[in-house]
């Protein structure tokens, strides 16, 4: 009685974490390693269009599971520092991504307040940050990108956002709260043109933009961002585990519900000036 009565308490108490845990990290736990929202393409063509070289310094904001951090190093940078809040997080990318490249370093701190020297940065790199901040945070985190980069610095940004770019207020704020219910966070994406305006109030000029579908969970997305076989894997671990395969149907569903007001939008942007005060 007292083995089975155990036995179920921690089948309660999965099932809560399940159902609790935010969206992102309940997909890395099933095996998706791609967790942006326009995918690793949108990724892949903001760093192209952020140039990185090699005598550039670049801080990444938030890194995650390191997947776009892999990305970033392939450029052969002279040093990346990521700047994670969460520590466990912290000490696991740079577990996965360190290596042998004393390049590379991951601090715990607030990305609107990161400790790193002013002027110090080439690029500033963030994905699917802003998008989970108020609007207060959002521009704390871009005046700190403004501060530690240097004259010319670029800063690199792909976050989720509303569409069509006419999309009504009271539309929004539906799909915000039923996105942030079902993926367990706060989620507050701006609308394309409202990404580049909170870019530019910030000191920054804006030189590239891309949007594309927000379609994270389809099949065929899933399979180009995850490979053919790591797809497959995850969709076992979701299949035999009820209550994440009750989340990520949720969250499916809500995201194909929402599918003509949810895309993903990438900039790139140059530090122009310092940012209007207040």
């Amino acid at each position: 009685m007292a083995t089975s009565r155990a036995s179920g308490e921690a089948h309660s108490s999965t099932r809560a974490d399940y159902d609790k845990m935010p969206g992102h990290w309940l997909l890395a736990r099933m095996g998706k390693r791609v967790l942006r929202p326009g995918g690793r393409e949108l990724t892949e063509e903001m760093l192209r269009k952020v140039g990185i070289g090699h005598s550039d310094d670049v801080v990444e904001l938030g890194p995650g599971l390191g997947t776009t951090t892999r990305l970033i190093m392939e450029r052969h940078p002279a040093s990346v520092v990521g700047v994670e809040r969460d520590r466990a997080a912290a000490v696991a990318v740079s577990a996965a991504v360190v290596l042998d490249r004393a390049d590379y370093r991951c601090i715990v701190a607030d990305a609107a307040e990161t400790g790193l020297d002013g002027n110090s940065a080439d690029i500033v790199v963030a994905e699917a940050l802003l998008t989970l901040q108020s609007d207060e945070k959002k521009r704390s985190v871009l005046d700190e990108a403004h501060r530690i980069l240097r004259p010319g610095g670029r800063l690199a940004l792909h976050e989720l956002c509303m569409r069509p770019e006419t999309v009504d207020l009271e539309t929004q704020q539906l799909v915000s709260r039923e996105l942030s219910f079902a993926v367990r966070v706060g989620a507050r994406p701006l609308t394309a043109p409202g990404w580049r305006e909170l870019a530019e109030s910030a000191g920054f000029e804006v030189r590239h933009a891309s949007t594309v579908p927000m379609r994270l969970l389809q099949p065929r997305r899933l399979v180009r961002d995850e490979g053919l076989m790591r797809s497959v894997k995850i969709a076992f671990n979701v299949l035999r585990n009820g209550p994440a395969r009750r989340r990520v149907r949720a969250m499916r569903g809500t995201f194909r519900r929402h599918a003509d007001h949810l895309g993903a939008v990438a900039l790139v942007a140059a530090k122009r000036s310092e940012p209007p005060s207040g």
